[in-house]
């Protein structure tokens, strides 16, 4: 936990600097281990909103009293939108915390004919569950706003009606290591759209239709790669 974040609705109507308790999850990870001492400096973000910095109060076994004040904006996002084909929940749990601590802040969640339909049963597809895992992602980038992840079970539907309106005006790359694939860009600066399929990948049929939506292949190489490791290095060579 590199920041400490607190949720709007227990800020209340505080602005810029204020006093909260907390008696939680944080607290017991304060307690256990960065076991700071009172006059201590911790750093803490609003959600959504600015970071800063808390001086500790008072920390005992059953909360922590820290005066909070808020004057620094969340680092940049990366102008990437995400299409990711809905991977194994395991799987998806810690590529959505890559996704969200190296900047992330568009997903969608898309179907594939690889992808199991069992995967969108899973409980870590419901909105709590999903915000734990992003919160997870943003605590240790020292980051304040969540991503947004749209689910979008039926491809064709998504493909035909909403990517045209996201593609527009952007370029869009496929990472589908084909044998015309161009290589991986880098020095990414502009909005764009990333698209990284299944375990075994897009099949020919998805493979076209994003193509015809705009989307042009791209390859990290002859290796090839677990969904989880693929997205950060494609991240990582995108923008990083």
């Amino acid at each position: 936990m590199n920041v400490i974040l607190i949720h709007p609705r227990e800020w209340g109507q505080n602005t810029a600097s204020g006093r909260l308790v907390i008696a939680d999850r944080r607290h017991h990870h304060l307690v256990s281990v960065i076991k700071p001492k009172p006059g201590e400096w911790l750093r803490v973000g609003l959600l959504g909103g600015p970071l800063g910095m808390a001086r500790v109060v008072t920390l005992d076994t059953n909360s922590v009293t820290l005066d909070i004040t808020l004057d620094t904006p969340p680092p940049p996002p990366l102008p990437v939108t995400l299409l990711l084909a809905l991977p194994r929940p395991k799987v998806l749990r810690r590529t959505l915390q890559a996704c969200t601590t190296l900047g992330v802040k568009e997903i969608f969640l898309i179907n594939s004919f690889r992808v199991e339909k069992s995967y969108w049963q899973t409980p870590f597809l419901q909105q709590q569950a999903l915000q734990e895992t992003l919160l997870l992602g943003l605590e240790q980038a020292r980051d304040s706003v969540l991503p947004q992840v749209h689910l979008r079970q039926r491809f064709k539907p998504f493909v035909e009606d909403e990517l045209p309106a996201l593609v527009t005006g952007k370029p869009a790359w496929l990472a589908h290591p084909t044998a015309d694939a161009g290589p991986c860009p880098s020095g990414v600066t502009a909005p764009c759209l990333l698209a990284v399929g299944p375990e075994g990948g897009f099949i020919p049929y998805e493979v076209e239709q994003l193509q015809r939506a705009g989307f042009a292949c791209i390859s990290l190489g002859p290796r090839i790669l677990k969904v989880e490791t693929a997205v950060p290095a494609l991240l990582g060579k995108l923008f990083l």
